[in-house]
């Protein structure tokens, strides 16, 4: 008999995008990590949406991108291995059918701007997910504020790093709760 795969019930995800503003920035990088409960990593899914290399340099201009330049060098570098922004939601929903049995909370560090970008880009996706969310800039901003406990996250700006740093952040607070 096949042992029956652990089922995720967190969709740690993480977008990159060529800015912030919604009606002219896309995603141009995203990687999930499937947890369960107790932050067991389960699978996980990168990928690269392929953009127009001249829009991705006239949107990844300003002080944030000066200040990131090897992030951006590095978005913009891998642009050629990339795929259309259609099939990275399919794929992403192939992901969640095969890791999830039921409800998909969706969970990162200031999750709401990606679940923003989710909703205009990945309509299909956004109707999979539940529509409670764990962000843990919430419990960072308690933690700093109120415990007087910051948390210091490596800032990578590259999608697998950041969800694997938000999930041991959480941890870190996980942990900090039950002392």
């Amino acid at each position: 008999m096949k042992k029956e795969q652990p089922k995720a019930t967190l969709l740690w995800m993480d977008l990159e995008m060529t800015g912030l503003d919604l009606k002219k920035d896309k995603i141009v990088e995203v990687a999930a990590i499937a947890t369960d409960w107790k932050l067991k990593e389960i699978a996980t899914y990168t990928a690269v949406v392929k953009r127009n290399e001249g829009f991705m340099k006239r949107r990844m201009k300003g002080e944030f991108w000066e200040e990131n330049a090897e992030a951006r060098a590095n978005l913009i570098g891998q642009n050629d291995q990339g795929i259309k922004s259609k099939k990275v939601e399919k794929e992403l929903l192939k992901f969640i059918k095969e890791n999830f049995a039921d409800e998909v909370y969706l969970a990162g560090n200031s999750i709401h701007n990606d679940r923003n970008f989710i909703k205009v880009e990945w309509k299909k996706l956004d109707k999979r997910l539940h529509y409670r969310m764990l962000d843990v800039s919430a419990w960072k901003l308690y933690f700093e504020n109120v415990l007087k406990k910051p948390f210091v996250k490596p800032e990578q700006h590259r999608a697998l790093d950041d969800i694997r740093g938000s999930i041991e952040e959480f941890k870190s607070y996980i942990k900090a709760l039950k002392k």
